[in-house]
């Protein structure tokens, strides 16, 4: 058997590729859009992929089991468990087999069983394998999806907090006490690989660690730890993080299905005159991906700022809008990569790409970054403006910040006063980055960014600490 876990820093996901050695068919479990790179894997080892499988309707990335059908005619299994509100809209025409709990379907020798695991999603399934060829009569493990993680389970809010499904987050909560009471029924022995490690959104305590066993995460993963259903269910809604806006497009586009990708990219910009006269339109913004420490000495009137690397996907669904067309400004040998991590959370509309030495022409706004001292010295005549999550806002934050956490913050922000300075902190400076360029965008003049965050300023400021 031919095992390969694949992880997306981007989206902390993991995709896993399996394959019978002795058929040379190959499966992949809950696929992202861009394909390619596994396809490719998968060929290096005479392997082709004739089947995709998918845990349940996604919420944080688009699926790329509609890609692997249409594209590439592989056979899809899709969970038919939930009610009529959580069923896969998109398998006319394609080869889909609907799968219910106690089913069993195989990939060349390698057995997958069907486990209803519902609570994140009504629909979540998770996938048990036995290697049959290679002589087991016995599972080696369970693809758990967003059921359990490492040391952390699924949080069952996500559907009301970002899909606005009211009343689901409890009943969720109730069904996760059911499925994980099923869960420790399982033997030990049994590997567990779930859908995402440390950084992802679907749960609040997720481990770094990539796989672990049944028989641990009895041990040590808190969830496992509680046996009463009603203690079980409040400590699981308790403390669960901020639900990312995109969560919703997510789920609606993963369910109807997804568009097709197809090959190329979007044109070049000649000119700093061509983005800005584009941009001046409605629904259009500009996404500037260079480091922070250039982009705040020169860059475009209106551009927000979201350095490329790992973090792009997540803070471009936070902060551009479905309903809007994008030009990005990037390097060219980062232009691939960048739209293939705004796709995968379904941001297609990129209708242009510049290169920063063609916008320099054009890059006359800046905002100031400053240290401590600095800091303290302009606060008496400016609003400060804290842009961490509402946890740690929570936990301590500073003497007069108003809190605007900055996923929110081109709808929260209008509500300031544009007349008075800006002073923004997050709590190392990454997240503050963002967010002065955010408030530029929103027209802001007069905009400063704490080096450092609110760990540099408490340290020098321990008394003006707000603790809650």
């Amino acid at each position: 058997m031919l095992f390969r876990s694949i992880f997306d820093e981007k989206l902390a996901q993991y995709t896993y590729l399996i394959g019978c050695q002795r058929t040379g068919e190959a499966i992949i479990i809950d696929p992202p859009r861009h394909v390619d790179h596994i396809i490719k894997e998968a060929k290096k080892e005479g392997m082709t992929i004739t089947a995709a499988a998918e845990t349940h309707i996604h919420a944080d990335f688009v699926s790329g089991a509609r890609q692997l059908a249409v594209k590439h005619g592989a056979k899809l299994y899709l969970s038919d468990e939930g009610d009529e509100n959580w069923k896969y809209q998109y398998i006319d025409g394609i080869n889909a087999e609907l799968v219910k709990d106690g089913m069993k379907f195989k990939i060349g020798n390698i057995e997958f069983k069907v486990m209803h695991t519902p609570g994140h999603t009504p629909e979540s399934v998770s996938f048990v394998l036995t290697d049959i060829g290679g002589g087991a009569s016995k599972p080696m493990g369970i693809f758990t999806g967003d059921f359990v993680f490492v040391g952390d389970i699924g949080r069952p809010d996500l559907l009301e907090k970002a899909a606005g499904i009211q009343g689901t987050a409890d009943g969720g909560a109730k069904q996760m006490f059911q499925s994980v009471q099923r869960f420790k029924q399982l033997p030990d022995y049994m590997m567990v690989w779930p859908a995402h490690g440390a950084g992802s959104a679907c749960g609040k305590s997720l481990g770094a660690v990539p796989t672990s066993t049944v028989g641990y995460e009895k041990q040590f993963n808190w969830a496992m730890e509680i046996n009463n259903e009603e203690e079980f269910v409040t400590e699981l809604l308790k403390d669960q993080p901020e639900a990312p806006v995109y969560f919703a497009e997510m789920k609606r586009v993963n369910k109807a299905g997804p568009a097709i990708v197809e090959a190329g990219e979007p044109a070049w910009a000649g000119s700093a005159d061509e983005v800005i006269e584009w941009a001046k339109e409605n629904k259009h913004v500009l996404l500037d991906t260079r480091p922070a420490e250039e982009f705040e000495k020169g860059f475009v009137k209106g551009a927000i700022n979201i350095p490329f690397g790992k973090m792009l996907a997540n803070w471009a669904g936070w902060l551009i809008g479905y309903d809007e067309k994008i030009v990005i400004i990037v390097e060219k040998a980062d232009a691939e990569e960048a739209l293939i991590a705004l796709r995968s959370i379904h941001l297609d509309d990129v209708v242009k790409l510049a290169a920063p030495h063609t916008m320099a022409s054009a890059a006359t706004e800046t905002y100031e970054t400053v240290k401590v001292a600095q800091f303290e010295q302009l606060k008496e005549s400016a609003q400060v403006i804290d842009v961490r999550n509402d946890s740690e806002w929570k936990q301590s934050h500073m003497k007069g910040a108003d809190h605007k956490m900055l996923g929110l913050l081109r709808k929260t922000g209008e509500e300031l006063d544009k007349t008075k300075p800006v002073l923004i902190h997050c709590q190392s400076g990454v997240r503050s980055a963002i967010a002065a360029s955010v408030m530029k965008h929103l027209g802001f003049e007069d905009v400063t960014h704490l080096k450092g965050g609110f760990s540099a300023w408490s340290r020098e400021n321990e008394s003006e600490i707000i603790y809650s």
